[in-house]
C-alpha cells in the first residue's frame, strides 16, 4: 500500500511483549503492519528490533524509580516525538502515560485507550496512586477518542463522571498455540512429566491476583495435588513471603515468569484445571487465552471477568471469598464432566467473539475517523 498513514504506540513498555497491555500493542500491530507505517515505543530490549518485521522501534532506557521512573520513561518517548518524529495517529495505552495525552495531541491525532484503573492495584504507593488519579483526570477532560478494554471501567465512567468512553474488547490470536513436547521448560525436576497438577499464572505475583485466597482454600481442604504458580516472584518480598507461609503443608511449586506463551499454553494444557482467583482486572487476555486451549477455569466473579464468560463457560466463585472457593473446588471434584463442558463452551465463545483478527478492525475504523476530522 503506497502512502501508509504513520501510526505510533505510546505508553508500551515491553516488546516482545510480556503480557498485559504490551500483549494487546502487540497484537493489533501484527494485524494491522499491512496497512499502517508503525512505530512503538519501549525499553531497550535486544530482541526488540527484529521482533515484528516491518516495525519502527524506538528504545529507550527503562528508569529504575519505581513510578517517577515510568514517568521519566513517557516524558522520554514524548521528547522523542516533539523532536525527532512525525505520525499521523498516536495510540496512547495505559492511565499512567495520560498526563501527556494534551500535549500528545498537538503532535498528531490521537486515540487513548485505559486497561484498568491502575490506583486499584495494592502495588502502588500512596504518591503513585495520586499520579494516576491525575492521569486519569487527563483522559477524562481529553477532547479525542476514548477508548477502554473493560465495560465495567466505560459504565463507571459514565456513571460517575458522565464521560462517554467507548468499550472495545482484548482478544487473542488463535495461531498462538500451545508448545507441545516433553521438554517443556520450567518444569520441576522432582517430578515426572506426567505428573497432574492445577494452575496459578499471572505475569507478577502481587497480592490483587488473589492466590492468597486460593493456598488458603486448598489448605483448608487439605488438599494433596500439586500447585504450579507461574509468575515473577521478585518484585513484592512481603506479599511472596506471605505466599511462601501459606504454601507450607501444600504442594506448591514456584515456576518463575513462563514464557513464551507457547510454553504457558502447554502448561494450561496439562493442567487439570486453571484458578483465576484475581481480585481486580482491565480485561484479562490471560484469562482467554486460558480459555483458547479449551481447559476449565475456576474464577472469582469480579465483573471484568463476568462481562467475558457467563456461568455455562465458567465456574466462578465469590471474589476473596475463601469459603466460597472451597464450596466450587469440591462441586468441580463431584462433577468432572460438567466442568469440563465448561471450560469447552468458554473456548468456543472466544473463538467466536475475541479474536484480534476481528477487534483490530474496530481500531482500524476508529483510526480512519480520525483522518477524517
Amino acid at each position: 500500500m503506497l502512502n501508509k498513514k504513520k501510526l505510533a504506540f505510546f505508553g508500551i513498555k515491553y516488546f516482545p511483549s510480556k503480557g498485559g497491555t504490551s500483549r494487546v500493542a502487540e497484537n493489533l500491530i501484527l494485524n494491522l503492519i499491512d496497512d499502517y507505517d508503525i512505530t512503538i515505543y519501549c525499553y531497550k530490549n535486544k530482541l526488540a528490533k527484529n521482533h515484528i518485521r516491518g516495525v519502527n522501534v524506538i528504545e529507550l532506557p527503562n528508569l529504575k524509580f519505581g513510578s517517577i521512573g515510568v514517568f521519566g520513561y513517557y516524558f522520554l518517548c514524548y521528547l522523542h516525538i516533539l523532536f525527532f518524529a512525525n505520525y499521523d495517529i498516536i495510540h496512547a495505552h495505559k492511565i499512567d502515560s495520560f498526563i501527556f495525552l494534551n500535549l500528545l495531541e498537538k503532535r498528531a491525532k490521537v486515540i487513548a485507550t485505559a486497561h484498568e484503573a491502575p490506583y486499584k492495584r495494592d502495588k502502588w504507593s500512596g504518591v503513585a496512586k495520586k499520579f494516576f488519579k491525575i492521569s486519569e483526570k487527563s483522559f477524562l477532560n481529553f477532547n479525542g477518542i476514548k477508548t477502554a478494554i473493560s465495560k465495567p471501567l466505560c459504565e463507571f465512567y459514565a456513571e460517575k463522571y458522565n464521560v462517554e468512553v467507548q468499550f472495545i474488547a482484548n482478544g487473542i490470536n488463535l495461531n498462538d498455540t500451545r508448545k507441545a513436547n516433553d521438554k517443556i521448560g520450567f518444569w520441576p525436576k522432582e517430578l515426572p512429566k506426567d505428573t497432574p497438577f492445577v494452575l496459578f499464572a499471572a505475569r507478577r505475583i502481587m497480592g490483587t491476583k488473589g492466590l492468597h485466597t486460593m493456598l488458603k482454600a486448598y489448605k483448608e481442604l487439605g488438599y494433596k495435588g500439586n500447585i504450579f504458580v507461574a509468575g515473577e516472584l521478585d518484585n513484592y518480598p512481603a506479599y511472596i513471603k506471605k505466599i511462601k507461609q501459606l504454601s507450607v503443608g501444600l504442594n506448591v511449586y514456584f515456576l518463575g515468569f513462563v514464557h513464551p506463551l507457547s510454553t504457558l499454553l502447554e502448561y494450561v494444557y496439562k493442567s487439570e484445571y486453571f484458578v483465576f482467583p484475581s481480585e481486580t482486572e482491565g480485561m484479562s487476555i490471560m484469562l482467554l487465552e486460558v480459555a483458547s486451549v479449551g481447559k476449565p477455569i475456576l474464577a472469582s466473579n469480579i465483573p471484568e471477568n463476568t462481562q467475558v464468560f457467563n456461568e455455562n463457560e465458567v465456574l466462578y466463585f465469590e471474589n476473596k471469598s475463601v469459603s466460597d472457593l472451597i464450596e466450587k473446588i469440591n462441586w468441580l471434584n463431584n462433577h468432572p464432566r460438567k466442568f469440563k463442558e465448561l471450560g469447552e463452551n468458554a473456548s468456543t465463545k472466544v473463538a467466536s467473539n475475541y479474536t484480534w483478527n476481528k477487534i483490530a478492525i474496530e481500531y482500524k475504523t476508529l483510526y480512519e475517523s480520525l483522518n477524517k476530522t
